[in-house]
């Protein structure tokens, strides 16, 4: 049996490689460049020295007889120094070298030099005696003659000083990656610190101990967290939306449910009689059952889009509640022209008519009454009221809410008025409670057109 491990990727490891990668790159080329600069430095401190140092260098050309004796500016520095030294015509062809240089058998030199002298300098060669050498050119003009004159100094010593002083730059370099790379670490923990929060915040949202990110994330991440809130709120809806949906179906359905029963309880009906009616209530089911779904999918908003005829459809809801409620003989009465139509779907109508009517004829002692019009400032009004005990004030505004239900003696869930409001509210729409010349209860439902 074979193992294989497979690496999962982590965005830190990435993180890591790619900024140490880019800070060695950078010190690297930093420490190379400054060593580079200090070689040059000690260039140029060496070559000032020397341009210093030119009478006395011309102190020795005197002594080997190269340039006139009467030459006055050589009168106070004729204190003969030895140098290694070689002089060059203009063709780059060695003319003269010094005694030290002779000692060294260096006799090539301006001619070695020759090859590189285009290049920038420090100027650093390998000479015939197989030693390494930086070399200084000196252009001068000494009794109107033009001289090259190349002076030589062991690299040895120089060699020793920039290992010693790049080892000292590469050391220091070493420990600024080392505190870099700490830095980094802490850095790279302390900006992840929110994506872990972000992650245990949506374990806790998952988990159902919370219900949305919180705000105060960097600003890096406003944008990723304020559009999971979106979702999470869209999601929540949605879902609240399919539980309020069944919630309200399994009442809807209750009170067809319990048509139906009345129907085959009535003996007065014969079978055909019974059939017709009860096909009747599967119908209104079957389209309570589409409105519902429909309902979960769309949300009330998508709903509004026909216009239905008030009438007829009160006067089935009418039908099937003296079924259900046939031993309280309750006197109907409903005002509406067969012309008045709600400005709305027909499901959102049968909710509204079927809750309020259905609390009415549950409620009522013996009356219950309905009427529709349109008002003089064009809106849709729908009047239910009966004349039973009536809505207190005290619990007027809170009946509207879902599981609230001003009569506890009697059966229900406390969904119908909630049902109602939502759908009046989905349309711009008011419902008031009010006392009824009938002395009851008076539900009145404005929707503009």
């Amino acid at each position: 049996m074979q193992l294989k491990f497979k690496f999962k990727r982590r965005l830190l490891t990435r993180l890591f490689l790619t900024s140490l990668s880019i800070i060695a790159l950078v010190g690297f080329g930093l420490a190379w460049l400054v060593n580079i600069l200090y070689a040059q430095n000690n260039y140029n401190e060496e070559t000032a020295q020397l341009i210093a140092e030119i009478p006395k260098v011309a102190a020795e050309l005197k002594e080997n007889n190269l340039i006139p004796d009467d030459s006055q500016w050589l009168t106070e520095n004729n204190t003969p120094k030895r140098y290694i030294i070689a002089s060059c015509n203009e063709a780059f062809t060695q003319i003269w070298t010094s005694s030290l240089a002779a000692d060294r058998g260096l006799f090539d030199t301006c001619e070695r030099f020759n090859q590189i002298r285009t290049d920038a300098p420090p100027y650093y060669l390998t000479l015939a005696d197989n030693k390494n050498y930086f070399v200084y050119l000196l252009s001068v003009e000494i009794a109107k003659n033009k001289y090259n004159l190349l002076v030589m100094k062991d690299a040895q010593k120089l060699e020793q000083e920039l290992d010693k002083f790049s080892h000292r730059t590469y050391w220091r370099l070493a420990m600024v990656l080392g505190l870099a790379f700490v830095l980094l670490i802490s850095a790279a923990y302390w900006g992840m610190r929110p994506l872990v929060r972000l992650r245990n915040e949506l374990q806790q949202v998952s988990s159902g101990k919370a219900k949305a990110l919180s705000n105060d994330y960097p600003v890096e991440l406003e944008g990723v967290t304020q559009a999971l809130n979106q979702l999470l709120q869209q999601s929540s809806a949605q879902q609240e939306r399919y539980q309020n949906a069944m919630n309200d179906l399994a009442h809807s359905l209750k009170t067809r449910l319990a048509a139906v029963h009345a129907i085959t309880d009535d003996s007065s009906l014969d079978k055909n009689s019974a059939s017709e009616k009860i096909m009747q209530q599967v119908s209104q089911m079957d389209l309570l059952v589409k409105y519902q779904l429909k309902r979960a999918m769309l949300g009330r908003k998508g709903l509004k889009q026909q216009q239905t005829s008030v009438a007829p459809l009160v006067e089935q809801l009418a039908q099937m509640l003296f079924k259900v409620y046939r031993d309280k003989q309750v006197n109907f009465s409903a005002n509406i022209p067969q012309e008045q139509v709600f400005p709305g779907d027909k499901g959102d109508l049968m909710e509204l008519c079927g809750n309020l009517m259905e609390n009415a004829f549950k409620m009522c002692i013996s009356q219950v009454a309905v009427s529709a019009y349109y008002s003089d400032n064009g809106e849709f009004v729908l009047i239910v009221e009966d004349d039973g005990p009536g809505v207190v004030d005290i619990i007027r505004q809170r009946i509207v809410e879902r599981g609230v239900r001003a009569d506890t003696q009697k059966p229900g869930q406390g969904i119908g008025l909630a049902v109602c409001h939502e759908i009046v509210i989905s349309y711009n729409g008011h419902m008031a409670i009010e006392t009824s010349d009938l002395e009851g209860a008076k539900f009145i439902i404005t929707i503009p057109i």
